[in-house]
């Protein structure tokens, strides 16, 4: 939120489709906080102590009530954020779906006591404890992939959950909770809040609080940071990157344009892990150039209910703004923009709908280059060897994730040792595998979730150490 609404007031959500008010919610006041906090620790006193496989089994069925209606979700979530309806139902049936199943399954192996080997007299073991109350603070641009990652996973290790939904995406939040009555989950272990930033900063220093997973903004992360280091709490936070990507002179050339192109555009380029910047090997330059303006050129920007759209509108008017703002910048350094906007009717400098931008000429002089652009533009930079395209990879304050495109498989996994970053990718990008465990570097933030790894940070280890006799 750009404000700072104060308990009582309303907050609307204004649909990036045509301006209108899609959802009005009211910011919860002092009491309504005091009494769902009060009730998540009083929940989870008693859910920590559900067996395991009874928490899968309510959050399975919590899964397949949202991913049973996801064609009704996906036309909410166009309407709240802009994603065309083409692609906003797979959210939920595979992304979401996929992490969900993934962190339910290994759960219980996950989750079980760690055996010490015999000793004498001695019964050892480390038990892994809930740790108690989670908040977790979530973005707008993938609400259920994100909220997910900590959902799940906090739930099924006995914790209980509050979840604060940015307010460009509230609905979110409220499905989730109906899905969780319809699973039967306990009164109290989840539950949601519409709250300003005060009441946020105040809710992370209540002693009941012992965790707080946000994603967000780099600021946004300090804040939180401020707040949770009043107190000896941990915290998980996923701040975004500046994705780069490294096209070699060996690569797949037609399905590194495809995928890159698709990295770049999708969700108009506003996801954490999109490829925000591409180096090409001199070797393919023209050819690759060539063939991403072209791809770039078939998109189609319009109304993201039309089923045949593929290019829907930025989240609001700022972001727009913002996108607008570092591609003039960069063309009044020298970068030459190879798409002529004008072909893309619905792009409108009074509109959230921005054309797509492929942009040459660049370098690290350029915002386009260093700063997170989250929009649909892509710049391109000619590197003449991998020395230099990992030198420049590393040129940067984020390092969540980043991609080489190659037909060698050893030769990118020892450049992989050298690049600064969370995960690293061979000719794929823009994808979270939830057996492998997400984190980020730098000012992509700290904490890791997904996979086996994922549920050490909302655990805490309890060490027993029973002696049979004096």
């Amino acid at each position: 939120m750009s404000h700072n609404p104060t308990a009582g007031s309303r907050v609307q959500t204004i649909s990036p489709v045509d301006g209108s008010v899609y959802v009005e919610q009211q910011i919860a006041s002092g009491t309504e906080i005091e009494t769902k906090l009060a009730k998540a620790k009083k929940a989870q006193n008693e859910w920590k102590l559900i067996p395991v496989s009874e928490r899968a089994a309510i959050c399975r069925r919590m899964v397949s009530f949202l991913v049973e209606r996801a064609e009704q979700l996906g036309i909410e979530l166009t309407w709240q954020m802009g994603r065309p309806i083409r692609y906003s139902p797979m959210e939920i049936r595979r992304g979401f779906q996929e992490r969900a199943l993934h962190m339910i399954d290994i759960a219980e192996e996950e989750l079980a006591d760690i055996a010490l080997p015999p000793k004498d007299n001695f019964r050892r073991f480390i038990r892994r404890d809930p740790l108690g109350l989670i908040l977790a603070l979530m973005p707008w641009n993938y609400p259920y992939l994100c909220s997910v990652n900590v959902v799940v996973p906090a739930i099924m290790a006995g914790n209980s959950l509050i979840l604060k939904p940015a307010a460009q995406t509230p609905l979110v939040a409220q499905r989730y909770a109906e899905a969780f009555q319809h699973a039967g989950l306990p009164d109290g272990v989840f539950q949601t809040l519409c709250v300003g930033h005060d009441d946020v900063d105040r809710i992370i220093r209540d002693p009941r609080v012992d965790f707080v997973a946000f994603t967000g903004s780099v600021d946004g992360g300090h804040a939180v940071q401020r707040a949770a280091g009043e107190r000896f709490i941990g915290t998980s936070l996923e701040l975004g990157g500046k994705d780069p990507a490294y096209v070699c002179a060996d690569a797949f050339l037609e399905q590194t344009i495809e995928n890159l192109v698709d990295g770049v555009f999708f969700n108009s380029g506003q996801s954490c892990c999109g490829v925000e910047r591409i180096y090409v090997h001199q070797d393919l330059w023209k050819k690759f150039t060539d063939g991403f303006v072209d791809l770039t050129k078939k998109y189609v920007l319009d109304n993201p209910l039309n089923s045949e759209t593929t290019l829907g509108p930025m989240v609001h008017k700022r972001a727009a703004a913002s996108v607008r703002e570092k591609v003039a910048e960069a063309i009044s350094k020298g970068a030459k923009p190879l798409i002529d906007a004008s072909a893309f009717a619905k792009d409108s400098a009074s509109t959230p709908y921005v054309a797509p931008q492929v942009l040459v000429g660049v370098d690290h002089g350029m915002r386009v280059m260093t700063e997170e652009t989250f929009g649909p533009v892509a710049p391109l930079m000619r590197v003449k060897d991998d020395a230099e395209a990992t030198t420049l990879m590393n040129d940067s304050r984020y390092g969540l994730t980043a991609s080489i495109w190659t037909s060698d498989m050893d030769a990118a996994a020892r450049m992989g040792s050298s690049i600064e970053t969370g995960t690293w990718f061979m000719n794929r990008c823009d994808y979270l595998d939830p057996e492998l465990a997400w984190t980020g570097v730098k000012d992509s933030g700290h904490g890791c979730s997904l996979s086996r790894l994922g549920y050490g940070s909302l655990t805490q280890p309890k060490s027993f150490h029973l002696r049979l006799s004096l």
